[in-house]
Parts: structure tokens; C-alpha cells; sequence
């Protein structure tokens, strides 16, 4: 069994796609002409977002990610080489801040915003001796 996507449900795919895009370098891969789902370039594991009223049709209930609320319990965590700048990037774009660029005890790096729908991200270096 291989991990496929993971799928974020948000109010506004196009604009969650565009939000991404600019806060964090990654371009699109496709939006759905019904601009219900779409999938951003993210390699082998893709990160997809549907729209919540469509996916509301078959879950019926589920927690919607606000940025008024506290974050969900979940994230999305990019790796990249100066998280500084790019946690900086993000907040530019509109990300909300949470936590600054920190030194873990391990030696990684790491930092987290919210995006434009409250959910979390977090910008980290490499775990050293990870194959990530």
C-alpha cells in the first residue's frame, strides 16, 4: 500500500490553489473544470484540496478547517532548504504566523503557519538521516 494524495476540504479550491502557488513555490498540477478538486505538484504523494461543499454531499459532517478556530489536528509539512525564507514567503503571501523558525533538539529546523483556510503548515529541513 503506497500513500496517493492527501486531501485538504476548503471553501474555495481556486483560491486555495493560488494561495499555495504563492506562499509556498508549488506549482498546480491540475483544477478540475468544476473547480471542486484540484492537485498541486508535490511528487510522489500529491496534495489535492475539494471543495467542502461537494465533499459535504457524502460525509455529511466533518470539521472545517477556519482560520478563527483552533488548527485541526493535522498538517502538511514541506521540506525545504532555508526555512527562514521561506516561512517568510508564506507570511508575505498571506499565511498567518505560528510558530517562528526553530532549532529542534535533533538539529532540524522548523516553523509553522496557518494558510489561508486556518490549516496548519509547517516548513522544516531535513530530518538528518532521513531519505525525505
Amino acid at each position: 500500500m503506497k500513500l496517493a494524495y492527501t486531501i485538504i476540504y476548503v471553501p474555495n479550491v481556486t483560491a486555495t490553489v493560488e494561495f499555495y502557488e504563492a506562499a509556498f513555490g508549488i506549482a498546480r498540477r491540475f483544477i478540475h473544470e468544476s473547480g471542486t478538486y484540484a492537485e498541486l505538484e508535490t511528487g510522489a504523494t500529491a496534495l489535492a484540496f475539494a471543495d467542502e461543499a461537494f465533499v459535504a454531499e457524502s460525509l455529511h459532517e466533518f470539521r472545517r478547517n477556519r482560520p478563527t478556530d483552533a488548527p485541526c489536528g493535522a498538517e502538511v509539512g514541506f521540506v525545504v532548504d532555508d526555512v527562514a525564507s521561506a516561512f517568510a514567503q508564506a507570511v508575505a503571501a498571506g499565511a498567518r504566523p505560528s510558530v517562528e523558525p526553530m532549532r529542534k533538539p535533533w538539529g532540524q529546523t522548523v516553523s509553522y503557519v496557518r494558510d489561508l483556510n486556518g490549516f496548519l503548515v509547517e516548513l522544516c529541513t531535513k530530518v538528518s538521516g532521513s531519505e525525505s
